[in-house]
């Protein structure tokens, strides 16, 4: 008797909660988004943008993620037979200015990265954010979520992996492609305990939206003020753009929703699954080189690191 008194969003919480069911969901949620930078540099190529257009390309995020924005409100209709309830006031303020940091700032940075590195390389390089993820979480959480001696060698691990990636300059030389992929990577991670916070306060759902939909638009407004515009090129274009929309707007509801009902280091330190994806898809979308001995030690440190810090003993929070 007592589950039926539990609403959908209740239900939803609880499910979102179960260990089991958040790891495959993580995986899930990073298999999309290793898929995203190959596609965005698909994109690129199939709306005719050059990499130098930091216009066009920020009109590109915005409406991307625009797009996601409304398959979010699709999602909360699917997931909670309803439309979700917006907050007002102080809350809303704060849903409008974590979608300005964690959408607009953090996408400024990673789309301009896009243009200026390899799919492999900007994977590894952003594969950071799963070990800052837990290492940011000992400092905000304490001894809720404490980073452990197998979670300080995890990270070094995969830190060093990092390094490796970087061995002989195969970023197609753009230290400032790098900076913005590492500012890009420090923001989201950055993110992840306030989009917890506000989650809290308000429906997940609405939360995804405001964040998706404000922070799309002022990119989108920021690049056509600077001059930039789309051009569809092909049927494809339109596919590709459609694609990109649903691993963000899919990729941020299940995201928030995890975010909201467990421990950080439970669910960033998968973004191991993120680079490997990256780095298959960038050679089969991009033509981009797979058996590059930099990249492949790099995947296989980072990997390493991601396992040594998931075999870190279960906190004793009950979570």
């Amino acid at each position: 008797m007592e589950t039926v008194k539990l609403s959908r969003a209740e239900r939803l919480d609880k499910i979102f909660g179960t260990p089991v069911f958040a790891v495959l969901l993580a995986i899930f949620c990073n298999v999309l988004w290793g898929s995203a930078f190959p596609f965005i540099k698909l994109g690129y190529r199939l709306f005719a943008i050059d990499s130098s257009s930091t216009a066009s390309i920020f009109c590109f995020a915005g409406v991307r993620f625009m797009l996601g924005s409304f398959l979010v409100l699709l999602g909360s209709v699917l997931l909670q037979s309803r439309l979700p309830k917006f907050p007002r006031g102080k809350v809303a303020a704060e849903c409008c200015a974590l979608g300005l940091w964690q959408t607009t700032t953090q996408y400024a940075f990673y789309y301009i990265a896009v243009a200026m590195l390899t799919g492999a390389f900007g994977g590894i390089l952003n594969s950071t954010q799963s070990f800052l993820g837990v290492i940011f979480a000992h400092f905000i959480y304490g001894n809720a979520d404490r980073m452990t001696p197998a979670k300080t060698l995890g990270c070094a691990v995969g830190f060093a992996g990092v390094l490796i990636g970087t061995l002989g300059n195969h970023g197609s030389g753009s230290g400032w492609g790098v900076f913005c992929m590492m500012a890009a990577t420090i923001i989201f991670t950055l993110s992840g305990p306030w989009n917890k916070s506000v989650t809290k306060k308000a429906d997940s759902f609405a939360v995804c939206f405001i964040n998706l939909f404000v922070g799309g638009l002022a990119l989108f407004v920021l690049g056509t003020v600077l001059g930039g515009s789309l051009h569809v090129q092909s049927a494809l274009a339109v596919v590709v753009m459609l694609y990109l929309a649903f691993i963000c707007g899919a990729g941020y509801v299940l995201w928030a929703l995890l975010m909201k009902n467990n421990p950080v280091s439970r669910i960033a330190i998968f973004g191991f699954v993120n680079p490997v994806v990256n780095v298959l898809l960038s050679a089969v979308l991009n033509g981009e080189p797979l058996f590059r001995w930099q990249y492949l030690a790099a995947l296989v440190f980072v990997c390493v690191g991601i396992w040594l810090v998931n075999k870190a003993p279960a906190k004793k929070d009950g979570k």
